[in-house]
């Protein structure tokens, strides 16, 4: 299935934990229709800016597989509403390229800037919701004794 020109709905599912683990991957259709206003007013733009594929390092997760990886309990990732986008995995552009694009010229929920450096993060989470007002919420990750924290970025 197809959630825009350029995304489907496998590559947003796809899940190594959840493989290993034998654990159901799949979405709701609330969530579903939440993966395909993603995809329309963030991946697809994005892809349609820079011309060359965009990898996706964290999409969609279920509760269980959520809870597997210590990911958060309020994570927009378990609700469809959110995607960690990687430009390493096929070059053609940078992360902070992505960062920069998405902060400059779409509508957001929270933009994360993901650990790295202060010249590219490890990989961009931007999330949307399709149903509440975006708050254009603008972040960056770093860790401190091992625990992930997160400063404001203006």
């Amino acid at each position: 299935m197809k959630l825009s020109n350029n995304l489907s709905l496998s590559e947003v599912v796809k899940s190594n934990t959840a493989i290993k683990k034998g654990i159901s991957n799949n979405p709701t259709h609330g969530h579903l229709d939440n993966l395909v206003s993603l995809a329309a007013n963030i991946f697809q733009p994005i892809r349609d800016h820079f011309n060359v594929p965009i990898g996706i390092s964290s999409g969609y997760r279920s509760i269980e597989l959520n809870n597997i990886i210590g990911g958060s309990s309020s994570s927009q990732h378990s609700k469809g509403e959110a995607l960690d986008l990687d430009a390493d995995i096929f070059g053609g552009c940078t992360n902070a390229e992505i960062f920069d694009y998405i902060k400059d010229n779409l509508v957001f929920d929270q933009l994360i800037w993901e650990f790295g450096d202060d010249e590219n993060p490890n990989w961009v989470h931007v999330s949307y919701n399709k149903d509440r007002t975006n708050r254009m919420m603008m972040l960056k990750a770093y860790k401190v004794k091992g625990k992930t924290r997160y400063s404001t970025i203006n």
